[in-house]
């Protein structure tokens, strides 16, 4: 097939061929967007509005909920819109802007979760210097080299992927999922990427180990307290922490490791809902399930509109 140029269209994998199975598909996934947008959105208004929340804790997680709006933005509703007007394509500049902010926010997301186990060893094992350490500028620093490192890591794979020329246009996945579009590459330049990725998983890899290690510091701290409820409390501060990281993790590993061969397409797409859908879905739903900050701060609000509506409807 002859090489494709810069203005050719990339065909995505469609969930279904039949109309109604693809309405079913984009009221799924509209469902599951808003649940994931609502939930992290209200995560940012809360720690905006209530000054209690103005901690180096729920900054990053502020600056979490911003990144997961932004990796669920970037692939659901072009696939929604591809759905609901029965359509697969996707044009070359928006596949690779789907590619370069998908890579983005996917990096700045490890990134940022390394850094906050750094600032739960830090609150954890050095409490009396914590407030030094993790000070504002020193926060805002983090938070910046997080999203600094995730557009650098857009940027190479974006780069090292489309230097490629493409014998095919059509991609087996519902995006542009960069192993999927180096299948289509008829040129040695895909070599490039597949460096680009070794390294990425090798930073990756490396991200993993020092949050592994921090928190084998943090375990041995807290078994070290001698009060039964300062423990507890320690571990619920960790807890959605871990469970976060190993969703995102653990999800996107075993896809990204598994042998083409052992998976089938289908099984290939069902995957890719679930690292690319469920981490910033249920982030929201993580930190706040059990966090009494988050849920005083969340009935502070719903308290202050009520008796703002009470105020109104009295005058």
């Amino acid at each position: 097939m002859p090489n494709l140029t810069s203005t050719s269209n990339f065909l995505l994998k469609e969930f279904a061929e039949v109309q109604e199975l693809q309405i079913l598909h984009f009221s799924a996934f509209l469902t599951l967007y808003l649940i994931a947008t609502g939930g992290n959105v209200l995560i940012i208004t809360l720690v905006i509005l209530d000054h209690r929340l103005h901690t180096p804790m729920y900054f990053f997680l502020m600056n979490l909920a911003l990144m997961d709006v932004g990796s669920i933005s970037v692939i659901v509703p072009k696939s929604m819109a591809n759905s609901l007007m029965d359509s697969r394509t996707i044009s070359y500049s928006g596949c690779v802007a789907q590619v370069f902010f998908y890579v983005f926010f996917a990096g700045s997301n490890v990134a940022l979760l390394t850094i906050m186990a750094h600032d739960h060893y830090v609150a954890i094992c050095n409490p009396l210097q914590y407030e030094t350490i993790m000070n504002k500028g020193a926060c805002v620093q983090m938070a910046a080299s997080a999203w600094i490192f995730g557009i650098l890591f857009g940027l190479m794979h974006t780069s090292g992927t489309f230097a490629n020329t493409f014998c095919s246009n059509a991609v087996d996945q519902f995006f542009c999922e960069i192993p999927k579009l180096l299948r289509l590459s008829c040129s040695e330049l895909y070599l490039i990427e597949i460096g680009f990725l070794v390294l990425g998983n090798c930073t990756g890899f490396g991200c993993f180990i020092f949050i592994t290690a921090t928190y084998v510091s943090i375990f041995t701290a807290v078994y070290r307290i001698p009060s039964e409820q300062g423990r507890q409390k320690a571990l619920s501060t960790c807890l959605p922490h871990l469970i976060v990281i190993s969703v995102f993790v653990f999800t996107g590993v075993f896809v990204y490791t598994s042998p083409p061969s052992t998976t089938s397409s289908d099984l290939d797409l069902g995957f890719a809902v679930i690292y690319a859908i469920f981490p910033p879905m249920l982030n929201p739903f993580i930190y706040s399930m059990r966090n009494k900050e988050i849920h005083t701060a969340l009935w502070k609000i719903f308290h202050r509109r009520h008796s703002n509506r009470s105020s109104r409807l009295l005058l």
